[in-house]
């Protein structure tokens, strides 16, 4: 499988640490919403997690969706995921604004239901673009060497 967009040397370096199928689930993931969003940024971040967090903008606060790899697992969540509507109840967590989907197999992200929620948070977060971003397209790297 390869991804539409390269993947940034820096995420690329701690991606390759993880297990084969978080690295399939991750590049078919982003695929799927680069996809949906060819026009997202990506910024990657190294935290307590290897995540991608898809944007309108260059900022963080302008995301509508990203994917945490864990140790072990990944998920695909959704920034104002509280905010969304969730008929089929497929959006997990408890915090005041954030809600994920748990992946284990394409199947977890791979459908209507799942389709519908990015066009539905990718909207809400062009809607919600206080000014409008001249970046696009483009992968940032945040993580520190």
């Amino acid at each position: 499988m390869h991804p539409i967009r390269a993947i940034h040397p820096d995420f690329e370096h701690f991606l390759q640490l993880k297990p084969k199928a978080c690295i399939e689930h991750f590049i078919d993931i982003r695929n799927f919403i680069l996809a949906l969003y060819p026009e997202a940024n990506e910024l990657l971040y190294h935290t307590h997690a290897l995540t991608a967090v898809f944007s309108i903008s260059e900022k963080l606060s302008d995301g509508f969706c990203m994917i945490p790899i864990y140790t072990n697992h990944l998920n695909l969540g959704f920034h104002k995921g509280t905010l969304l509507d969730d008929p089929s109840q497929v959006l997990k967590g408890t915090g005041k604004f954030i809600r994920h989907i748990p992946i284990a197999s394409p199947t977890d992200y791979r459908n209507t239901t799942v389709e519908t929620l990015l066009k539905n948070a990718i909207e809400f977060a062009i809607s919600d673009l206080k000014k409008p971003s001249e970046t696009t397209s483009k992968t940032i790297s945040k993580i520190k060497k």
